[in-house]
């Protein structure tokens, strides 16, 4: 079963001939699967890497050990470095990742379990939110729901 989210994101990609590459770390690789689900998609989906360690992160998309160390992967600033490092590895249309806490361990007081940032940037456009779940939600649906928020923040940076 597609969301109507998902397909109006393909679409768009599809007809405007555009190329979209994700970086995951807490949805392990979801984002990228959903993508591919639909039918098509390989005349828009160029490049998915799964970034789950720091050395990924900074080996792979050229986020910074020191902003890592300060700021953790679980940050503002950590999404932005990652959305930045794909379009220049890629040199996507759309560059989308995600990096939070899907649980139900591993999470703080400051970074719960639940937290996500999700970063999206189109062009020169570039959105990074975040975004709280539930804590008591399990890691399948926690991982999924952070996916669909991911391409929730595509629509909004192609519409801006």
């Amino acid at each position: 079963m597609f969301d109507g989210k998902l397909l109006k994101l393909a679409k768009f990609l599809k007809e405007n001939h555009l190329a979209i590459a994700t970086a995951e770390s807490c949805t392990g690789g979801l984002l990228s699967s959903r993508l591919t689900d639909v039918s098509g998609s390989s005349d828009f989906v160029k490049l998915n890497f799964v970034t789950y360690a720091y050395e990924a992160k900074t080996e792979i998309l050229g986020v910074s050990k020191e902003l890592l160390e300060k700021h953790s992967a679980v940050s503002y600033e950590c999404a932005k470095g990652m959305a930045e490092g794909l379009k220049a590895r890629t040199n996507c249309d759309l560059a989308l990742c995600t990096t939070g806490i899907a649980g139900p361990t591993g999470g703080s007081k400051e970074k719960p379990v639940g937290m996500v940032f999700i970063s999206a940037l189109f062009k020169d456009k570039l959105l990074v939110k975040e975004f709280r779940l539930p804590r008591f939600l399990p890691r399948k649906l926690m991982k999924f729901c952070f996916t669909q928020k991911a391409i929730e923040l595509a629509l909004e940076v192609i519409s801006q």
